[in-house]
């Protein structure tokens, strides 16, 4: 990306302690050249949003593993549009089953990639949403 580093929050929210997964996304994100926010373990939906406000990030990266993901990353998304941030691109992954992927991208949440996706793949999603939004 040409003019300055997306930067990315990785959260980590719900009850949900597995974040091998999310660790590997911090990686990858840091090898694309990106500046990388973790959450921790177990935030909440008001504190993701809060964190992506604070942060001015660019992109919020939703990871569940626990099959709450039609609840919370709705929820997430819900936040950060009653802040009136209209341009961080929020996108999911996790176990999350092909049903589910319409609604969350009805309600804001973008690529929702599951497990085996290739890393290449989510990077790429993310550095073409964040142009489009910068765009706007």
């Amino acid at each position: 990306m040409a003019s300055r580093k997306i930067k990315i929050l990785v959260a980590k929210l719900g009850l949900d302690g597995h974040d091998r997964g999310a660790l590997v996304l911090c990686r990858a994100f840091r090898d694309a050249g990106m500046e990388v926010i973790y959450s921790g373990l177990f935030a909440t939906p008001n504190r993701i949003a809060q964190i992506a406000e604070d942060e001015d990030v660019d992109a919020v990266a939703l990871s569940l593993l626990n099959g709450a993901h039609a609840t919370l990353f709705p929820r997430v998304a819900k936040e950060i549009k009653k802040k009136g941030i209209k341009d961080v691109l929020v996108v999911g992954g996790g176990v999350i089953p092909q049903e589910d992927k319409k609604s969350l991208e009805k309600s804001g949440v973008t690529g929702n990639f599951g497990p085996g996706t290739q890393l290449d793949e989510i990077i790429s999603h993310i550095e073409t949403g964040v142009k489009k939004l910068r765009k706007l």
